[in-house]
């Protein structure tokens, strides 16, 4: 699989697919069962835990903020905690940190840590991604698979399209998770939580080439549409609760719009109001 500086355009049109929660069925278990639980342990909250975790899927899963990066996410809930809960020490350390960096990352946290690393919150964050990432590793097999449809559709958009990756993930468990079940051959490109902000990699992308009338950006949470609004491209919406029709749809109609031009009267309007209106009930 190429990286940026060697990949280069195939085709006319670029489909851009976010992973967790869009192409993989895997946002609900990743936060349930390590990312929130790890988060308490690693802060030793367990006297809270029960509201603490409410929080941290209203803040991962059900809210505007669905699909915020990791480590922006942590700090959020950790600033959250120690106003309402506890002090958390150097808290300020990682907010300074997930507000500047152009790139939040386990490596990037490495890089800061050589800097400050007498910070509490920067060690117990890193502490932390690593501890997920483990977790995330050992989650049941049988668990961890596409949504219906998904591995259909990029097949689909393959045949007409160079189809990128575009995740804010670990891109090691993007992958693992990609090849076993046999997406990671429709596609040309990887860029995961290491490469940048989606943003930066969409932009990365056009520079390659492509026109913006010419990209889509399939994604699941508010981050992507931002992403692709700050980019110029179009935006297609995997629907919270929804996304085996959302694939059908992108199979039967959205995908002969980009390629046909078509996208841009009134149908991407709809397809974000829609979305919108999905995640905020």
């Amino acid at each position: 699989m190429k990286d940026l500086r060697s990949y280069e355009k195939k085709r006319d049109f670029l489909v851009c697919v976010d992973s967790d929660g869009c192409a993989m069925d895997t946002m609900d278990i990743k936060h349930f069962r390590a990312f929130g639980p790890c988060m308490v342990a690693e802060w030793d909250l367990g006297e809270w835990s029960e509201e603490i975790l409410a929080r941290w899927n209203d803040i991962n899963l059900y809210t505007m903020t669905r699909g915020i990066n990791r480590f922006k996410g942590l700090a959020m809930a950790l600033s959250e905690i120690s106003e309402k809960y506890r002090k958390i020490e150097d808290i300020s350390d990682l907010v300074e940190w997930v507000e500047a960096a152009p790139e939040l990352s386990n490596s990037a946290l490495e890089e800061k840590l050589l800097e400050k690393p007498e910070s509490r919150s920067l060690r117990g964050a890193l502490a932390w991604s690593r501890e997920v990432n483990r977790r995330v590793s050992e989650l049941p097999e049988e668990e961890i698979r596409p949504f219906p449809l998904a591995r259909e559709a990029l097949r689909f958009a393959h045949k007409g399209a160079d189809v990128a990756i575009v995740s804010s993930a670990n891109l090691e468990a993007v992958l693992e998770e990609w090849e076993k079940h046999g997406l990671l051959e429709h596609t040309d490109i990887v860029l995961a939580q290491n490469s940048g902000t989606k943003a930066a990699c969409i932009k990365a992308l056009l520079d390659k080439g492509y026109g913006k009338t010419h990209v889509v950006m399939c994604g699941d949470a508010p981050g992507d549409c931002a992403a692709a609004e700050k980019c110029g491209v179009y935006f297609y919406p995997i629907l919270v609760g929804h996304e085996e029709e959302s694939w059908r749809e992108f199979i039967d109609t959205a995908f002969g719009k980009l390629l046909d031009g078509s996208y841009k009267d009134g149908y991407s309007e709809e397809k974000i109001k829609q979305f919108k209106s999905n995640l905020e009930k």
